[in-house]
């Protein structure tokens, strides 16, 4: 029986904040993927070191140091996996930051799988991750269609410890149902379909 492909996926999360309930998606969907889903590697890429985006700072062709690192972590990476709350209806500042510094040319981001989870009040982030899906078709990034995932993180019973960390089952196996469809979805684009 053949061994499943690898697939690497880079995990960005749009919120700063250490407590961030979105954060505390990612280390669960990194869990999950560590615990019961064969031939799928999670790496978390902190997106807070990096600069504003400033082209001055692009000399000779070249990025600054840390830009270039988290460039190169995206480019390598088989997909991505976004977990971002919602600010004012759109993505956050720092996760467009993110974006506009892989995006410039040559554009890390194109033809990769991507998914979206999202943590907030009301709508669960639903706004931020259509915004995103727009922003991805310019970048030609292709993010999974279902399931879709909006997690009201205010809404009883209580999803997140006092750490953040999630703690509830439901929702973990929402979040295995994402990383299934993002890596069937990748073998798929990557024309190693099972």
């Amino acid at each position: 029986m053949a061994t499943k492909p690898i697939v690497n996926v880079v995990g960005l999360c749009g919120s700063l904040r250490k407590g961030s309930y979105n954060r505390g998606l990612l280390r669960a969907a990194m869990e999950i993927s560590k615990e019961s889903i064969e031939g799928l590697n999670i790496e978390y890429v902190d997106i807070s070191p990096l600069p504003f985006l400033n082209t001055d700072l692009e000399v000779d062709g070249t990025f600054p140091p840390v830009v270039e690192e988290f460039r190169q972590k995206i480019l390598q990476a088989d997909s991505v996996l976004f977990a971002s709350p919602e600010y004012n209806y759109s993505v956050t500042g720092p996760l467009k930051n993110a974006i506009d510094w892989a995006s410039r040319p040559p554009n890390v981001w194109a033809d990769k799988a991507a998914a979206i989870i999202s943590a907030g009040g009301g709508f669960g982030g639903g706004r931020s991750q259509y915004h995103l899906r727009q922003i991805g078709v310019y970048l030609d990034l292709h993010f999974i269609n279902k399931p879709e995932f909006f997690l009201n993180a205010f809404q009883p019973p209580s999803k997140f410890n006092s750490d953040g960390d999630l703690v509830d089952a439901d929702t973990r196996e929402k979040i295995k149902a994402i990383l299934l469809a993002l890596q069937a979805f990748t073998l798929r684009l990557q024309g190693k379909c099972e």
